[in-house]
């Protein structure tokens, strides 16, 4: 009898961002595309960039949840004035940009979806993800703002395209410049938290929050 085809390995859909605001690099692309072609938790990961842009960067997105079908998503994305890996909680329906994206678009106070919803949480196990980083001995905390630029941006429509489809997990993390936290941390901060997002069924219930 000839041998069963082996089914392919779920997919986990990890991007990062290409560099903006007169930089070179962006650590969320580097740290992103390190572990492209890894397996994490009996998944393979694959690494996407996505543009600085609003508009482009969730056509971009879109197109490789269809052709992938993942079973988890995380973006990535830089945040220059923090100091440790920042998961995201919540992200809202506005774009507000301080400084034009890539494409020289800077919207101010417009909705993301119009008649959308004022905002989505992240699906992903975000305190166990802390606290899995924190045990490494890796700075993390848990944000309640993805701001108003690109990042929120993608992060809000990524959950706007999969509300309908709740087995696939998703969600945003911040990691701060390579001045701050090495890139080579940062890339095992993000493989420590794609397996546990990938082996948490149901987030931790501890303290994480925020007092202003």
């Amino acid at each position: 009898m000839s041998a069963r085809p082996r089914q392919p390995a779920p997919t986990v859909l990890l991007t990062g961002f290409a560099p903006f605001d007169g930089d070179d690099r962006n650590p969320s692309w580097e740290a992103v595309r390190a572990l492209h072609g890894r397996r994490v938790a009996g998944h393979r990961i694959v690494a996407r960039e996505l543009p600085v842009e609003f508009g482009a960067s969730l056509a971009r997105l879109r197109r490789a949840i269809r052709e992938l079908r993942p079973a988890l998503v995380l973006c990535v994305g830089l945040a220059g004035g923090r100091d440790a890996i920042s998961f995201e909680r919540v992200a809202i329906n506005v774009d507000d940009a301080r400084i034009p994206d890539n494409a020289g678009r800077q919207p101010i106070d417009e909705p993301i979806l119009r008649d959308g919803p004022a905002a989505y949480f992240s699906t992903l196990p975000v305190k166990a993800m802390y606290a899995a980083l924190r045990e490494a001995g890796i700075p993390a905390e848990v944000s309640q703002t993805a701001g108003t630029f690109v990042c929120n941006h993608v992060f809000f429509g990524l959950m706007h395209a999969l509300r309908r489809r709740r087995r696939i997990r998703a969600g945003f993390v911040h990691v701060p410049p390579t001045a701050v936290l090495p890139l080579d941390v940062t890339t095992e901060a993000l493989r420590i938290a794609i397996r546990t997002a990938l082996t948490t069924p149901v987030d931790r219930r501890i303290g994480a929050g925020a007092t202003e």
